[in-house]
């Protein structure tokens, strides 16, 4: 496993956006496919968008499309979730997660996924 440091959540007002960072501490994470989950109180963890480890392929969950970008630079071994037109739903912990040894068919499943962060809140306000 690889220990996932995420940063940049915080408070935005509805319409605002945020960018969330996610990097892995002493290692790089250049070879291994990233996600991006969240989870609302009261509710199940979800996924929200995956990204290959060569960054050619992505794959994002029905309601951030359009809205939420994920991306990744390698040289920084740093994982980004740019999320605009934020929406009060949208509020929750965010985790990143790293599959280490991608299967060739981005994961979508919390199982397919070996390391996780520690999590960061985004709070979204109407």
């Amino acid at each position: 496993q690889v220990q996932l440091v995420e940063s940049g959540g915080g408070l935005v007002q509805a319409g605002g956006s945020l960018r969330l960072s996610c990097a892995p501490s002493g290692r790089s994470a250049s070879t291994y496919d990233m996600g991006w989950f969240r989870q609302a109180p009261g509710k199940e963890h979800e996924f929200v968008a995956a990204i290959s480890w060569s960054g050619r392929t992505t794959a994002y969950e029905n309601s951030v499309k359009g809205r939420f970008t994920i991306s990744r630079d390698n040289a920084k071994s740093t994982v980004y979730l740019q999320m605009n037109s934020l929406k009060p739903e949208d509020t929750a912990v965010y985790y990143c997660a790293a599959e280490m040894v991608p299967s060739g068919s981005l994961a979508r499943r919390i199982d397919d996924f070996d390391s996780w962060g520690q999590g960061t809140q985004v709070t979204v306000s109407s």
